[in-house]
């Protein structure tokens, strides 16, 4: 996935996110630079750093879904976060290098869930072989003396192991010994975590005397607990730390929402102090430094940034001139239409109409949506998002979960199962929506 061409990516972009195609190219160049990134010789290479991008655009119009698509798409480790969470106490919340922590922390997921794929096969010879010594154990002791005891001892083994391998022991009773996990260690501190950056949960599991008992389990429960364990034995940490440190400095994306919220005219009082703040925090982040991790130092040269935000009551030139020079590149998304909404209803690989027929097919109810149906959906959704608040394709979720309302509740009692949503039914079950938008005009 990560040698695709930026036009392959922007056509599996297309399966799930309906236009928006330049912020779409933005991303998929930006992917497209790092494999190139990649070929280039050492010396060249530590030069090249990725060209961030700043999404400026209306809520619920694609910003954050491309963006997560994307890390899905090349296997990326993907982080999440909204630039407010860093001026909650004080001049910021949290501190702005834990972002960096948390990317790490979800690499380490991704490279250990990989490494449990590549020891699977060998963990699971190893739960054999000590399930069989659970069943029969006196079969794995050998006597120099007495050969013909041996023999018969793997004759009975190989019986018991063609019999588990079959499938016919899952419910024989078998005693394990489990270690008792450890309580998680909750440290209370008005610094935070942040900046302690120890790893106190292992210091104390390092510590304190591991605790275990006895206990009567069937097999394929005791076959889950084990391979767990063996698996847990097989993989190397670190290894899983190298791999992981290395991908989050090549090929982590972190996607910083909420971005003009944080920007405005400079003011010496109030909140706006924070948020200057908050920028000077996130400048060294952004243009390359290196962050104490449990993992080791990690350096963030080369993550590549996705900043976004509506941008209604600031502009992009608000920001620090030193953070709008880490941002070279600004897509505009564009607000949604009525085309858009036909096609967000239909052409999506998993769109909403395909959603909601198919949960409540689950209960046997055949949910169909006609063509001028989807399309007074659409309509209408147009036509409140342009009379109240502009909430984009989130308008869609209100709207359908209102239209199919009474057939969810009542789904599995339904005498007749085949319900046709058209247009008639869709204005009918809105129009209450559509007076009450209309009031509102006039509600102070």
């Amino acid at each position: 996935m990560a040698q695709m061409t930026p036009r392959q990516i922007v056509q599996e972009l297309d399966r799930y996110i309906v236009g928006q195609d330049a912020a779409k190219r933005a991303v998929a160049v930006a992917i497209r630079n790092r494999w190139r990134r990649q070929q280039l010789p050492p010396e060249l290479r530590k030069d090249v750093t990725p060209k961030n991008i700043i999404m400026i655009g209306p809520t619920g119009v694609g910003k954050t879904e491309i963006a997560r698509r994307l890390a899905q798409l090349v296997g990326a480790p993907f982080l999440k976060i909204e630039a407010t969470k860093y001026t909650e106490v004080g001049y910021h919340g949290r501190d702005v290098e834990s972002m960096v922590r948390d990317l790490t922390e979800i690499a380490i997921g991704m490279v250990r869930h990989e490494q449990r794929g590549l020891v699977e096969t060998q963990a699971k010879e190893r739960v054999a072989d000590r399930l069989l010594d659970l069943l029969l154990p006196q079969s794995n002791t050998w006597d120099t003396d007495n050969p013909e005891e041996n023999e018969r001892h793997q004759r009975t083994r190989e019986k018991m192991r063609a019999r588990l391998e079959a499938g016919d022991l899952e419910e024989r009773m078998v005693e394990l010994n489990i270690e008792q996990k450890a309580v998680p260690v909750q440290i209370f501190s008005n610094l935070g975590m942040e900046q302690m950056d120890v790893d106190f949960q292992n210091m104390f599991e390092r510590i304190m005397p591991k605790q275990s008992q006895q206990r009567q389990v069937p097999l394929r429960d005791a076959r889950r607990i084990l391979l767990e364990q063996e698996t847990e034995a097989l993989i190397d940490r670190q290894v899983v730390t190298e791999k992981a440190v290395e991908l989050v400095e090549n090929q982590g994306i972190i996607f910083v929402d909420e971005l003009d919220k944080i920007c405005g005219p400079h003011s010496t009082h109030g909140p706006d102090v924070s948020r200057q703040g908050v920028q000077r925090d996130l400048l060294p982040v952004v243009e390359g430094t290196t962050v104490n991790t449990r993992y080791g130092p990690v350096r963030t040269d080369y993550i590549l940034f996705i900043a976004a935000g509506a941008f209604h009551l600031s502009k992009p030139s608000d920001l620090m001139p030193e953070l709008q020079g880490r941002f070279p590149i600004r897509v505009e998304l564009t607000d949604l239409k009525r085309e858009d909404f036909l096609r967000i209803l239909t052409e999506p690989k998993h769109a909403l109409t395909k959603q909601y027929a198919e949960l409540l097919a689950t209960e046997g109810v055949r949910l169909e949506f006609t063509q001028d149906g989807i399309e007074a959906l659409a309509d209408i959704a147009y036509e409140v998002n342009r009379t109240a608040q502009n909430i984009g394709a989130r308008r869609l979720h209100t709207i359908l979960e209102r239209v199919v309302e009474e057939v969810s509740f009542a789904g599995s009692d339904l005498e007749d199962k085949h319900v046709v949503i058209n247009g008639e039914y869709v204005r009918g079950r809105l129009q209450t929506i559509l007076e009450k938008e209309d009031l509102t005009k006039f509600i102070l």
